[in-house]
Parts: C-alpha cells; structure tokens; sequence
C-alpha cells in the first residue's frame, strides 16, 4: 500500500534523496529521519495551515525542517532545534545546498533552555524530540502557540507499543502513552491521531 502511495504523490526532491541516501551511509539512527511521505505530507500541512511562523523540536538531519520550508511564504520562518551537536554541520550543509535554506533558523541545544528566550508566537508547531519528554514539551510551548494555531507530534503511536502497555515498560514507551493519555483528556484542544507512518498526532489549539 505504501509503495501505491509513493507511486501516486509529488515525488521527492532530488535533495532529499540525496539526504536520505547520505543520512543511511553516514548517519546513525536512520529510522528517526521523516521519509518521502511523511515529509510530503509535512509539507501539506503547511500549504493547508499557512503559518508564518514555524517550531521544530528534533532536527535530526534537517528533511523535515526541508520539506515544511518548501511550503512557507518568502517571509515565514522556521526555528528548529537540535541538541546533538555533531549533526550542525550535515544539518547547514544541506540547508545551505536548498532554495528555501534561508526560512530555517537551526538551533543548537536543549530546546528547554532555547524555547523560553526566543521571542515568537508560532502558528504552528511540530514535535519530534525525545519521546520521553513529550508532555513537557507540549507544556513548553503551548502558551507560544496562537490560539487556532496547531501542535503536531510525532510517533505517537510507537510502532504500536502503545497497545501492548504494560508488556513494554521502556521510559520511551511510557513517555508516549503519558503524552496520548495527556492530550486525550486536554478540553483545551482538538486532537486526532493519524495512523501514518509511525503515528501524527494534530492539535488545534482553541
């Protein structure tokens, strides 16, 4: 069904193969890069939302932070943040190689020290970091989010070890479930998860 899917969707930038295919070579940890459908649909969501100003909490290698650029007005911008260091100069390399380069801010650090001192309301956010922080992140940047604005995370259904608790008791696992169970019962948004890839959760906040 998948490969239907590729077959029948916008095709993927030629910089973006090269950064998948770069990513698998040299990279470790590959499974955490957004592929061609995630990334297209990423990039959908910003056609549909039209924000003007964008976070990314997990930068990894820079393909989502690419391919939500790719939909941002000339003007928007796009701060991501990534707390492993060694990955700044792959990430700037294929920022620098890409037309929409210019619309991402890449953050190097802890996005609990780099959250509070960037002065921005964002119309939408996408979270991608350590799943064991999640609800902590949610709680970070709400306030930052417009209201009609959107929060998308990530994994959110854990390549179903969700379903499984309690037979998976990994700090990852439980800080997913936390942040599901967290969101279920918030009556300050709207929320739906779509089972995509490894699960999108999207947030409208009120």
């Amino acid at each position: 069904m998948e490969k239907y899917i590729l077959e029948h969707i916008d095709k993927e930038p030629e910089l973006l193969k090269k950064l998948y295919r770069d990513v698998h070579v040299n990279l470790l940890r590959s499974r955490m890069l957004s592929g061609h459908l995630q990334g297209r649909t990423l990039k959908m969501f910003c056609r549909m939302i039209h924000p003007q100003c964008v976070l990314e909490i997990g930068t990894y290698a820079g393909y989502s932070a690419l391919c939500m650029a790719e939909a941002l007005d000339d003007d928007a911008v796009l701060h991501t943040i990534e707390i492993n260091d060694e990955l700044e100069d792959f990430i700037r390399g294929y920022f620098n190689q890409s037309e929409c380069g210019h619309k991402i801010k890449l953050h190097i650090g802890d996005a609990f020290d780099i959250v509070p001192k960037l002065n921005e309301t964002f119309d939408l956010v996408f979270i991608d970091g350590d799943k064991r922080d999640y609800t902590k992140y949610f709680d970070l940047v709400f306030d930052k989010v417009s209201p009609g604005g959107f929060i998308l995370a990530d994994n959110t259904l854990w390549d179903g070890k969700v379903l499984q608790q309690p037979d998976f008791d990994d700090e990852q696992t439980i800080g997913i479930i936390r942040f599901n169970d967290m969101i279920a019962k918030n009556t300050d948004v709207e929320k739906i998860i779509l089972p995509l890839r490894d699960g999108i959760t999207i947030v409208y906040k009120k």
